[in-house]
């Protein structure tokens, strides 16, 4: 399935009314530097989510998992050496300048020289899909993706695991229990297949109100109008469940 592109340019909805409740879930890495930048450029839309609609109630934003080498082993690699077969050795420098300059715009210092390992992320997607129940889901992404590409943090480590996890709020027996929990390896495979299912093919990748979808680290305003028109699709189903709104960026749903 083909994944959509940046939501057209809408025009604005009234801000006459509260709008329908917004729902925003987000499929990505924990080792994608253009999710970092995706996030970034998110948070800044909804900044201007919130100037368009200062009566909105605040959007329910949800993070699922997506590995983008669910393949590596619990140690790793080295990341040298995963960027070298990947893109090819004479390219990486090439390619840390371009994501380190969008990091300079965002305000995120990348410290990609520093990193030294890639590490298989499905234990850090169990941590951040169990914070969805403490409400700390945010703040539990957040800290994964500052701790690796801010900090350089080897996140093949399970005491750095835990020590970012409960900094950031979770309960240590309870993230160690999940931790150990082969289910919950299981469960994040499970919602990876769902989102391979729905034609995700790469990350970050949005959905809004479960019909609109954007593919990409887009740039702040196309990010607003995809919001923008999801909610007119959610208000025109509600007026006419008969005949649910057709989302011109194929819809999909999570």
């Amino acid at each position: 399935m083909q994944q959509p592109s940046p939501a057209q340019s809408a025009t604005p909805a009234s801000t006459s009314s509260q709008p329908p409740a917004l729902r925003i879930d987000v499929i990505s890495d924990v080792v994608c530097p253009w999710c970092f930048i995706g996030k970034r450029r998110l948070e800044r839309a909804l900044e201007l989510y919130r100037s368009a609609y200062p009566e909105a109630s605040a959007p329910d934003l949800r993070f699922h998992p997506f590995e983008l080498n669910p393949d590596l082993p619990p140690a790793g690699v080295l990341r040298r050496d995963y960027y070298a077969r990947k893109f090819g050795p004479e390219k990486v420098a090439q390619i840390y300048a371009r994501i380190q300059g969008v990091g300079r715009e965002l305000d995120i210092a990348f410290a990609l020289e520093e990193i030294q390992k890639q590490p298989n992320t499905r234990r850090m997607h169990v941590l951040i899909s169990l914070a969805a129940g403490f409400g700390l889901q945010e703040r539990v992404k957040e800290a994964f993706l500052c701790a690796f590409f801010l900090d350089a943090v080897d996140l093949t480590e399970r005491d750095n695991l835990e020590r970012i996890a409960t900094d950031a709020g979770l309960p240590l027996e309870v993230v160690q229990a999940a931790l150990d929990d082969p289910a919950a390896l299981q469960t994040i495979q499970a919602q990876e297949e769902q989102a391979t299912a729905i034609g995700v093919q790469g990350v970050p990748f949005f959905i809004f109100n479960g019909c609109v979808a954007v593919s990409g680290a887009q740039e702040p305003q196309a990010l607003l109008e995809a919001m923008q028109q999801a909610l007119r699709e959610s208000a025109a189903a509600a007026n006419t469940p008969e005949q649910p709104a057709q989302s011109s960026q194929s819809a999909q749903r999570v």
